[in-house]
């Protein structure tokens, strides 16, 4: 009698295929949330239409620029980085210098200028503009002497540390390309030129991005201190966003808005750096003048 209580309590066995389908249940991970996305969601619940408000707003200061190329790709790259932590101007100093030292071979392709007439710098530079020309030699300035190199871009500013990075870089694009050429980089989906030159030590997303869009007008969003300034006072991104993270943040939004899409990003671009120097300063901003601050949280907290 005890044996058959026993049977009679014990419960049945679960068919194998509902166990098989709760393990796998159980092993089954959620996907992880994209914090740019999510910002994009959020953003355009709370406050939304306020990409194209701010975009709209700052076309009443500056117009609507439209892309046209600036230089072939290795003198952007070489010229950004002769840029970064230095004014524009004293950047195009130390290239105008680096092609009296190097000048190019004879058969040099011809480049156009960086905007030498100061009418037509709508891409928001801020030096005066490189004259027209042909690329340095890059060779000839990966192969000369560190010292040489450093007295040669000095007017840059940082040269010690500016001089390495350049002929780390050209290395690298000879050592996987054969030669100094980045054209190759207009033929690839924009996230995987980006993804190839930030392989290249020193080369982050932002001037990653600068080289992409300047030059072939792939959808890439640099974001450098004045993009960063002027959106985060706008409450475009958020206050947590990193300034790396914030590049992707941006092709989200674009990407959000049906009245927009990435191939607005070299408008957005040029408008917010030039919104920045102009108008948007890092002290004493000209809230005044800004068309922008009706939306704007530096200005209004709760502002919609």
């Amino acid at each position: 009698m005890r044996a058959a209580s026993s049977k009679s309590t014990a419960k049945p066995d679960r068919p194998a295929a509902a166990r098989r389908g709760s393990n796998a249940t159980s092993r089954r991970k959620r996907r992880p949330i994209d914090p740019a996305r999510a910002w994009a969601r959020t953003l355009n619940r709370y406050r939304p239409g306020l990409l194209p408000f701010t975009l709209d707003a700052l076309a009443t200061l500056y117009g609507r620029p439209t892309w046209q190329r600036r230089l072939d790709p290795t003198s952007e790259l070489v010229l950004t980085i002769l840029s970064q932590n230095s004014a524009d101007i004293n950047a195009e100093r130390a290239f105008e210098s680096l092609r009296a030292a190097y000048p190019p071979p004879p058969a040099s392709r011809h480049i156009a200028g960086h905007r030498a007439d100061p009418r037509h710098r709508a891409d928001g530079w801020g030096g005066k503009g490189l004259e027209e020309g042909a690329a340095p030699d890059w060779a000839a300035v990966e192969r000369a002497p560190l010292p040489e190199l450093i007295e040669v871009i000095r007017p840059g500013g940082l040269a010690p540390q500016k001089a390495p990075r350049i002929q780390a870089s050209l290395a690298t694009i000879r050592e996987a390309r054969g030669d100094y050429s980045l054209e190759f980089l207009g033929e690839m989906p924009a996230l995987e030129a980006r993804m190839w030159l930030t392989r290249i030590p020193g080369i982050g997303k932002k001037t990653a991005s600068v080289i992409l869009l300047f030059c072939f007008g792939l959808p890439l969003m640099p974001v450098d201190r004045h993009v960063e300034r002027v959106s985060r006072r706008i409450g475009l991104i958020g206050s947590k966003a990193t300034a790396d993270g914030a590049h992707d943040l941006y092709l989200e939004l674009l990407a959000a808005d049906p009245s927009l899409g990435p191939d607005r990003a070299y408008e957005t671009h040029v408008n917010l750096i030039r919104h920045g120097r102009q108008v948007c300063h890092a002290r004493r901003p000209a809230c005044e003048a800004c068309p922008v601050h009706p939306r704007c949280r530096f200005v209004d907290r709760k502002a919609p």
